[in-house]
């Protein structure tokens, strides 16, 4: 009775509530709220990040937006001087003069330009034609660009030696080379066959014909692998279209096959072509950071000395659980096994980046671990394998190792967790080999973003909060301020209504750790009005909802449902990373536990702190492991979440690639009862659950997330006679490409019809625009 009692007045009050805001949003409505997307903001925003274009002795060249159009600046570090890269205004009326075209000098038709070798033209491209513009007497004219043509016949998937003499590409799954100025091709292997080649990108839910390896600093070896697929799994996807379909098939491994992708490391010679295989078993196809052994298309774990005879690598189990760090001889193949490190849950070589570093000259590798619950650096003896000393210490981490100073044996490193306002913000440090003398570069409160220099004397700090428009500034290396490069200004934007989100501070649902957010709100908030609430979720573990930490004028669609009529509540919770050890492993190895319980006791939390917030109308959606945790959400939580949209989710992970799942769950392990550790973990178990409305979402393409994980949802929810919407995209993959802006209306009207009440216009039609600054002709 008691629960028909609090049904009813909950009806009541949400009549009542769409009494007050009427029936009908209007499509102007809907433009409003899509006023506040990125495309539409990002012309009002003045003097933003700086893209460094460098040049030769450290200088370089960025082109920062202003209101009047665009401005291109020179810095000089070794100077200290920030100028005008060249006039604007003469090279505006020199090239309208040669082209006949009229030209701004705020506007000019070009982004990017390069100097000419002397320093005293520029050269860039417009209307199809290289143009080249003298800087002294202000005159343009084109440049016949045959003999600049490639005649090398790049493919775009080749790697470039250091020297940039050669580039190395796939064909016929064997290893290849090309002189970059002749374009000669030379065959480096001859035994590469189907599913069982050199050098070839297939973590399974990523894969391209780019060639994976590292070259040696002399540009005279490779480091790489042969890769064999042979017995591993295939997947499947065919296209939709008129006529016969398209079947794309790849090796595509899952938790618990026998068979997954096993890389042989080699070296191979280039000047006189030789494989040398080392004399190591084959590895699971893994790097320590992460489930691909490629990160940025380049070979991960391996470090070269300086000459090319040694090479250092880290070998990872295929749980995550053992690392091995190697040695070996690049002429002969011998591997020395210097040390290894194991853990209980999943080791990680740093948070954004891989962290160790070996040290040929000196026999020392400089190795990352979290065996203290943080993750911190260690100096290790290469020779021996024994732990010399601990470099970094204290209850926050290093996330990324900049710059290694052997010289002066200092190591430059970005670390978080430094800063009491936010744990997530991240700060430039240096600190010595022997753990001493640990210095704070960038001490302005905020998140910093660094870039060195080509010389690594200096770096430029970009740094700035959520709710902050960031500074960039140039400074030495020593943390000297050189000079202020800009400044950002939301001035335009805040006048026409804009305003950032709201940090938020909650306690995960342990009563006593503190979780961190961002709230948006409508830019006329009523705070005498009841409003839904939307939480947007992204799980992890291997990242979060928030993601950057950094000013971001608008955060996907955030700020544009707010303006619909929700309170939308962006929350970390517990389980993710750039927090304690113990933190991320909150809730291994159960994955389908998606910081859900977090996200109920925040909002919780939130709705006492603020009163306009509505708890008896509570939405939720996210993408990719945030679908995964949605439909979660609905099935487990049916009384608390009433809508929900879940987008690509990887509803069960038995149906997900196999490093995933077997980092984070673990190795899949089978039951008496035939059941196994992941069953308990997939969304269609639950599936008779929902009460709600929910919509599911999927790409039939989709070569990341397999489409058969939202309909094995599908099919539970039809045996359970539960209403459910889809919307499917036939020939789209993970992210729906040209069809994001029609899933983004359908997840508006879905949130306004079933969570406001109200009707939405109908097929609104959302128009992605350009910023006028940015066009070229």
């Amino acid at each position: 009775m008691k629960r028909f009692l609090s049904m009813f007045i909950g009806s009541i009050t949400l009549l009542a509530v769409n009494a007050q805001q009427g029936t009908v949003l209007s499509a102007k409505d809907y433009a409003n709220a899509e006023s506040f997307m990125a495309y539409n903001t990002q012309q009002f925003i003045d003097h933003g990040n700086v893209t460094p274009n460098w040049i030769k002795d450290d200088r370089f060249w960025y082109r920062t937006l202003t209101a009047q159009g665009s401005e291109f600046i020179l810095v000089d570090p070794n100077k200290g001087t920030r100028t005008a890269a060249f006039d604007q205004q003469k090279l505006a009326a020199a090239l309208s003069t040669a082209s006949g075209k009229s030209y701004k000098p705020a506007m000019l038709p070009f982004q990017i330009f390069s100097y000419a070798t002397d320093g005293k033209a520029i050269l860039f491209r417009v209307g199809g034609k290289l143009w080249k513009c003298d800087l002294e007497t202000y005159t343009c004219s084109t440049i016949n660009t045959d003999a600049a043509a490639d005649k090398t016949g790049s493919s775009g998937n080749d790697a470039l030696s250091p020297d940039g003499s050669r580039a190395a590409f796939i064909k016929d799954y064997n290893l290849w080379v090309r002189n970059v100025k002749t374009g000669q091709q030379t065959q480096l292997t001859t035994d590469g066959i189907k599913d069982f080649g050199y050098a070839t990108d297939n973590a399974g839910w990523t894969s391209s014909d780019r060639a994976i390896l590292r070259w040696s600093p002399d540009s005279k070896k490779i480091a790489t692998f042969r890769q064999d697929q042979r017995k591993v799994g295939d997947m499947y996807m065919i296209t939709t279209n008129v006529g016969h379909p398209k079947l794309r098939a790849w090796k595509y491994p899952l938790p618990g096959d026998e068979e997954i992708p096993m890389i042989q490391r080699v070296v191979i010679n280039v000047d006189t072509p030789k494989v040398i295989v080392l004399n190591v078993p084959p590895d699971p196809h893994r790097s320590s950071l992460g489930d691909d052994i490629s990160r940025s298309g380049v070979l991960s774990d391996i470090d070269w000395s300086a000459d090319g005879s040694q090479l250092a690598f880290v070998s990872t189990s295929r749980d995550h659980k053992q690392e091995k760090v190697c040695i070996a001889n690049a002429s002969t193949g011998e591997v020395h096994n210097v040390f290894e490190e194991t853990v209980t849950t999943q080791f990680e070589s740093g948070a954004s980046a891989i962290c160790w570093r070996w040290l040929p000259k000196t026999n020392e590798i400089i190795w990352y671990s979290e065996r203290d619950n943080w993750g911190h650096l260690y100096l290790y003896d290469a020779t021996t394998g024994k732990l010399k000393n601990q470099i970094t210490k204290g209850n926050w981490l290093v996330t990324r190792l900049i710059k290694v100073d052997e010289k002066n044996r200092e190591l430059y490193f970005m670390a978080s967790g430094t800063q009491p306002e936010n744990p997530y913000f991240g700060q430039l440090y240096k600190v010595g080999f022997d753990g001493k003398k640990t210095t704070l570069l960038t001490p302005a409160e905020g998140t910093h973003q660094i870039v060195l220099s080509p010389s690594e004397n200096y770096f430029i700090d970009t740094y700035s909060k959520p709710n902050v428009p960031a500074v960039s500034e140039l400074h030495a290396i020593t943390g000297k301020t050189i000079v202020t490069l800009e400044k950002t200004d939301v001035s335009r934007l805040a006048a026409l209504g804009w305003k950032a989100p709201v940090p938020i501070t909650v306690k995960a649902h342990d009563g006593t750790t503190d979780l961190y957010g961002l709230l948006f709100t409508p830019a006329k908030l009523d705070p005498k009005k009841k409003y839904p609430v939307i939480d947007y979720i992204y799980p992890g573990p291997q990242g979060g909802s928030v993601g950057s930490w950094a000013f971001s004028a608008s955060r996907g669609d955030h700020q544009s449902l707010a303006e619909l009529g929700f309170i939308v509540v962006v929350l970390e919770g517990s389980g993710n990373p750039l927090r304690s050890k113990s933190f991320h492993d909150l809730y291994f190895p159960n994955m389908s536990e998606n910081t859900l319980p977090d996200q109920v006791s925040g909002i919780r939390q939130l709705s006492q702190r603020y009163a306009y917030m509505d708890t008896m109308r509570v939405g939720i959606w996210g993408h990719s492991g945030g679908g995964f945790a949605t439909a979660c959400a609905m099935f487990r939580y049916p009384d608390f979440f009433k809508v929900g949209i879940s987008e690509s989710g990887n509803h069960d992970n038995r149906n997900y690639e196999d490093d995933w799942g077997e980092r984070y769950i673990g190795l899949l392990t089978k039951n008496a009862g035939g059941t196994d550790n992941y069953t308990q973990q997939a969304n269609q178990v639950y599936a008779k659950n929902l009460k709600g409305k929910l919509m599911l979402a999927h790409g039939l393409m989709d070569d990341n997330v397999p489409a058969s994980n939202t309909m094995l949802v599908v099919e539970a929810l039809e045996k359970a006679n539960k209403d459910y919407d889809l919307v499917i995209f036939p020939n789209s993959a993970h992210g729906y490409g040209t069809y994001s802006p029609y899933m983004m209306r359908r997840r508006w009207d879905y949130f306004v019809k079933n969570l406001l009440g109200v009707e939405p216009p109908k097929e609104y039609l959302m128009e992605i625009k350009t910023d006028p600054r940015n066009s070229v002709q």
